[in-house]
């Protein structure tokens, strides 16, 4: 094959997976947003949380290297929320959901230990 019919070939080739590829991205990025959103679902007292508080709240579970330390965050944060719902005269149930990671990187126990 001439070098030119080769390289109009490799052009082709290269044109015509480009929208595979854009579609995978995007997929990848709409399963993303869909896992973070499912997570927040399942944080303790998300109701009385704004969005970024969610978010850091996520990030610092992610960030923690063991068990033990995703625990203590989720035990602090627990607390922090009962004084908040209690100052508004409302409570929280004792149990709360866990928070699976994907790939992973940690569980959440769950409930009132």
């Amino acid at each position: 094959m001439k070098p030119q019919k080769i390289l109009v070939v490799s052009a082709l080739v290269s044109i015509l997976s480009l929208p595979a590829g854009v579609v995978l991205a995007a997929d990848q990025t709409r399963d993303q947003e869909q896992t973070r959103t499912q997570m927040q679902d399942k944080i303790y007292g998300r109701q009385f949380m704004t969005e970024q508080e969610r978010t850091e709240y996520l990030a610092k579970i992610r960030a923690a290297k063991t068990a033990e330390e995703q625990q203590q965050i989720r035990e602090e944060h627990r607390e922090r929320m009962k004084k908040r719902t209690n100052k508004r005269g409302q409570t929280l149930p004792l149990d709360f959901p866990v928070i699976e990671f994907p790939g992973g990187g940690g569980t959440g126990t769950g409930g009132n230990r």
